[in-house]
């Protein structure tokens, strides 16, 4: 151990030096001469001389001197300073203790202990880790009987690497004891050690007599610190908890975030920091001499920044000389292999799949608990929207009390905005099967992923294109494209494709193609190989995946795949139904997109019958097909009759749909552009003003129904001859149209060409 005095005087070098970086990156003075003048406005209200200050930090530390008793305000003053400085609240119990154990005769603070006592294990290649020492810190400040903290945390998080740290270099405890708690025998066992410790010749008595004066010691005295660690229960510990009512301190890791509030404030450990575990990572490899880090912060985001995985990879790499991204590789292709291994000399037990399955050994007792997790592990890891469970068959009670289990044990996160989150390689190992893991059996993993579809699949909206529904549409999509990506489409069930459908309907009309199109193909393909290719769902795959290419510029083959819905609709549902006359005004706008403008306005005009014959004059879809048909009239050239249809179809829309629905804004968009065109200038310009603020309010900025009508309004302004702001207008809806459609979309090369254009005619 330590000299005291030493002690003492490198920890106020280390502050010291921790206030000169925050200062100077500050460009603030740093010296102990400033230090020393501060002192007088700390709470001791007292001044340091410089003089005093270079005495107390001597050089080299083995020659430090010991402030006197009288001058330990001093002390504490210059420490309140340099905390300030450093950004970190002032700790005056560890310091007080620091002092005094330098000040006293022989450096003896506990009675009956000639020396310090500790066995609390090192923390190799510790990292970061501030904000939670700090916590630890500020916990067992404050003075009192026995303070007992509770660091809680994942499985494999460093709990235990944080404890160690803290208790080895930063407690003040004369006696440091650690006891591995995972049970009551275990507890008991580690008592007796500590009782062998203080008197030696204990080591003779029976161990429960050891135990007993192990807790009388703790009793009867106050300078001491007892970790213990990997708790379970918090009755596994009750002798601690219940017996000991001196001024010590308990610091317990577990992994149980719940049951402590009777007894103990907790502290959360989450994963590091980015930068922590890159550092980590680093240090591992530097130690056994190995420098190729290419790779390493890819191999850590993978890893999801946990403390045990990132630190069982880099032992890995290092001694099996395996580059980061070699492992990067092995570990998409073969996750249970690799995190079950090793290193060579490493510890088995502490391997990722092994932590995690002894947790989920305590679990046996609530089956569902597993059976949860193994659905969870399907979707995205946060933002996994907790009411997806209430689609279980399971009772409420039953998965309220399973779901409490996994958050217990943290193997799932319960947060406040009504969201799960669940650790990327918790979710990978739930995934994949091992025979030798009675938690990651195969068929009980299928079965959990097909459920998981089911669960996410039924939880869309019908309506994804009603803006009411559009924030559950957002919150479904990361779980859709995870569950997709965690298997190929061989594996998927008509819940995934009706996941996949609606995912895709969404993304399409927020304009996102890229996406939408090839999951609109996979959910076709899945629904014509479990469903057959006339089922009612698979001919709306094949019309949802027309209305796409339509969309995404690709009229073409748009036209193509609606001819064939048309064919398959009328023999299969009737010409009457729905569906059949939605494929048909489909169909008609395809023909309409490449010119065949005598056929659309042929089909538009017996929709428009049909639809007002079977669903009625006011229904959604009949006055879908008035715009339509008046948008044909258009381009034929019919001006007077296409107005008059779009008049009536803004009035029916608004006071039908109401002002908002996107229907709506659509109709009035084509209403002043109808305007615009037989001249009247001036009503078009006040209606495409209004329409481009509410489709800004309703669908967001850069939505393409946006970006077409803030194209529209830049036209109508360069017609009435003010060009500064068309230009402004074409400009801001390139760059919309580029961002979010791509180059080379039909939408961002109209809008190029009215842009060049406009700028052809600055003077």
């Amino acid at each position: 151990m330590a000299d005291p005095a030493q002690e003492l005087n490198e920890q106020l070098r280390a502050l010291e030096q921790r206030a000169q970086v925050a200062r100077k990156a500050a460009a603030q003075p740093c010296s102990r001469r400033e230090a020393a003048a501060a002192t007088a406005r700390t709470k001791y209200g007292v001044a340091v001389r410089f003089q005093a200050v270079s005495a107390w930090l001597a050089v080299p530390p083995k020659q430090a001197t010991v402030p006197s008793a009288a001058s330990s305000e001093h002390v504490l003053a210059l420490v309140q300073v340099w905390s300030g400085w450093a950004g970190e609240k002032l700790n005056e119990r560890y310091w007080r203790n620091l002092l005094d154990r330098a000040q006293a005769p022989s450096g003896r603070a506990v009675p009956g202990v000639d020396c310090e006592i500790s066995n609390v294990p090192a923390a190799a290649g510790f990292v970061g880790r501030t904000a939670a020492l700090n916590a630890l810190d500020s916990a067992f400040a404050s003075p009192g009987g026995v303070v007992l903290h509770a660091v809680h945390g994942l499985g494999g998080v460093g709990k235990s690497a944080l404890a160690a740290h803290w208790a080895a270099h930063r407690a003040s405890a004369r006696v440091r004891w650690w006891i591995t708690a995972d049970g009551p025998e275990a507890v008991d066992a580690g008592l007796a050690a500590l009782a062998r410790a203080l008197r030696p010749a204990l080591g003779e008595l029976p161990a429960t007599l050891q135990v007993e004066h192990a807790v009388q010691w703790l009793a009867a005295h106050d300078d001491w610190l007892l970790v213990l660690d990997n708790v379970d229960r918090v009755d596994d510990v009750r002798v601690v908890v219940d017996r000991l009512p001196g001024r010590g301190r308990v610091l317990v890791t577990t992994r149980r975030a719940t049951g402590w509030h009777r007894y103990a404030a907790t502290v959360h450990l989450d994963v590091f920091e980015p930068a922590e575990s890159v550092a980590l990572f680093t240090g591992v490899l530097a130690h056994h001499g190995t420098d190729d880090v290419d790779g390493v912060e890819d191999l850590c985001a993978e890893l999801g920044h946990l403390a045990l995985a990132v630190e069982q990879a880099a032992a890995y790499c290092a001694e099996t000389g395996t580059s980061p991204r070699a492992y990067l590789a092995m570990l998409a292709q073969w996750p249970g292999a690799m995190f079950a291994a090793a290193a060579e000399g490493g510890d088995a037990e502490r391997t990722v799949a092994r932590v995690w399955r002894l947790t989920l050994d305590r679990l046996t007792g609530t089956p569902l608990a597993g059976h949860l997790l193994r659905v969870l592990a399907w979707y995205a890891p946060t933002g996994i929207p907790r009411d997806l469970l209430d689609g279980c068959a399971e009772p409420p009670p039953e998965l309220a009390t399973a779901l409490g289990r996994l958050v217990a044990y943290s193997m799932v996160s319960d947060h406040r905005d009504g969201t799960l989150s669940v650790h990327r390689l918790v979710q990978a190992l739930a995934r994949t099967p091992d025979p030798d893991d009675p938690h990651r059996d195969a068929d009980a993993i299928a079965v959990a992923r097909d459920q998981a579809a089911a669960l996410v699949g039924g939880a869309f909206p019908a309506a994804v294109g009603d803006p009411v529904n559009w924030p559950r549409c957002r919150a479904l999509l990361p779980h859709v494209d995870a569950l997709s990506g965690h298997h190929g489409p061989e594996l998927d069930t008509v819940h995934t494709a009706r996941a996949l459908d609606r995912g895709a309907i969404y993304r399409k009309g927020q304009g996102v193609f890229a996406p939408a199109l090839p999951a609109l193909e996979r959910a076709l393909g899945t629904r014509e190989r479990l469903m057959g290719t006339e089922h009612i769902d698979t001919l709306v795959s094949r019309n949802n995946l027309a209305t796409a290419y339509d969309s995404a510029g690709d009229p073409g083959r748009a036209a193509s795949v609606h001819e064939r819905c048309v064919e398959d609709h009328e023999r299969v549902l009737g010409v009457d139904h729905p569906n059949t006359l939605v494929s048909r005004s489909n169909l008609a706008e395809a023909l309409r997109a490449v010119g065949d403008v005598e056929r659309a306005l042929s089909l538009h005009e017996g929709v428009l019958r049909d639809r007002e014959r079977v669903l009625g004059a006011d229904h959604p879809d009949t006055l879908v097909s008035w715009n339509n048909l008046a948008g044909v009239y258009r381009a034929v050239g019919d001006l007077r009759r296409s107005l008059a249809l779009l008049e009536r179809s803004a009035e029916d829309h608004e006071r039908v749909l109401g002002v908002d629905h996107p229907n709506t804004l659509t109709s009035r968009n084509n209403l002043a552009e109808a305007l615009r065109a037989v001249g009247d200038v001036e009503r078009a310009l006040s209606l495409h003003e209004g329409l481009l603020r509410d489709r800004e309010r309703v669908l967001g900025a850069d939505h393409p129904d946006t970006l077409v009508s803030r194209n529209n309004l830049a036209g109508v302004h360069q017609e009435v001859g003010d060009l500064g702001r068309a230009l402004a207008l074409y400009e801001r809806a390139l760059t919309g149209c580029v961002r979010n459609l791509g180059t080379d979309h039909p939408l961002t090369v109209l809008v190029r060409g009215n842009l060049e254009r406009a700028r052809a005619q600055q003077p």
